[in-house]
């Protein structure tokens, strides 16, 4: 009972659209309606404004940071009789299942990369700043955040197998990387077609 309590409690706080409730709270917009229509910090970066994008990105990674540790601690305290390491893989798959599915959107949210970049700093930091390295150099090479995002993701069941983790991390972060590809399949058909827009900052 506990488990399914606690993967519940994951789904509902990924499933917490931080992109849709600042939109209406400082701009009083609808943030599906603009932009990329994508209930995600980049959209809310370049509708909204450069704070309110940030302020998204930071609360979307401690979802899934709050529910593999202070969710997992708190249950594996009480007893829950599991496998502490897949305990928090199945904890945080479903943070990031909520994001990407949330029930308070009818079931469309975003696509998990700020949420999935929580999970990975509370399970396996190291291989989250690998991933953040590969990220970094790909949008400073490209200036595209989705070629970045579908690329450090795509690196990290990677990393995670040439590093000796156990199978469930592959098995987990390779879960990850297909659930990622195919929310950003729109962006990978505007990058082909050379439609995709770049962040460019200004001063």
């Amino acid at each position: 009972m506990l488990l399914v309590l606690s993967l519940l409690i994951s789904y509902l706080i990924g499933s917490m659209p931080t992109s849709y409730i600042l939109g209406k709270a400082m701009r009083g917009i609808d943030i599906r309606q603009f932009g990329s229509g994508n209930v995600g910090a980049t959209n809310v970066y370049r509708v909204v404004g450069k704070l309110p994008g940030i302020l998204v990105l930071i609360i979307d990674i401690a979802k899934g940071l709050i529910c593999v540790t202070l969710i997992a601690n708190l249950c594996l305290r009480l007893g829950i009789s599991i496998n502490p390491e897949n305990y928090r893989l199945a904890l945080g798959l479903a943070a990031v299942i909520g994001h990407d599915w949330t029930v308070f959107l009818k079931f469309k949210g975003g696509k998990g990369v700020a949420t999935s970049s929580g999970v990975l700093i509370g399970i396996a930091p190291k291989i989250f700043l690998l991933g953040l390295l590969i990220w970094i150099c790909v949008f400073l090479w490209k200036r595209y955040v989705s070629l970045a995002s579908i690329t450090s993701v795509v690196s990290v069941p990677i990393f995670f197998s040439i590093l000796s983790y156990p199978v469930s991390y592959v098995i987990f972060s390779s879960c990850i990387c297909a659930i990622t590809v195919y929310k950003h399949l729109p962006n990978v058909k505007r990058l082909v077609r050379g439609e995709e827009n770049k962040i460019i900052f200004r001063k």
